[in-house]
């Protein structure tokens, strides 16, 4: 199994950046990518951003393309979700997860493309 740990969301006020930690332990050369992912109150989870542990490929969804970037430190087995000029649409909890594969158009299964969730972190812009 793999267990991830996300950290270092908080309250943000509207344009501005955090930066979200994954720290993956157990089992990761299992997995082929971490994705992250977002819920809004009320709203089904989507999709932001993955990172496939070998090339280094990247795939966003359209809503973060180039305000947001991933970064990996192998080292330390974490990966970084860097978002700038955050927007109050941004509030969500979010969550990285360790994936089979990877979806161009970012529609994943959340239950058979997905090995293992993160618990989560908070992360709200105040406008």
């Amino acid at each position: 199994h793999v267990q991830l740990v996300e950290s270092g969301g908080g309250l943000v006020q509207a344009g501005g950046s955090l930066r979200l930690s994954c720290v993956a332990s157990g089992r990761t050369f299992s997995t082929y990518a971490i994705g992250w992912f977002r819920q809004a109150p009320g709203k089904e989870r989507e999709f932001v951003a993955a990172l496939t542990w070998i090339g280094g490929v990247t795939y966003w969804a359209d809503s973060v393309k180039g305000r947001f970037t991933i970064s990996r430190d192998n080292a330390k087995n974490t990966q970084y979700l860097q978002m700038n000029s955050l927007q109050p649409g941004g509030t969500a909890v979010y969550y990285c997860a360790a994936l089979r594969r990877v979806r161009t158009y970012g529609h994943y299964d959340m239950k058979s493309d997905v090995d293992a969730w993160g618990r989560g972190t908070q992360v709200t812009v105040s406008s």
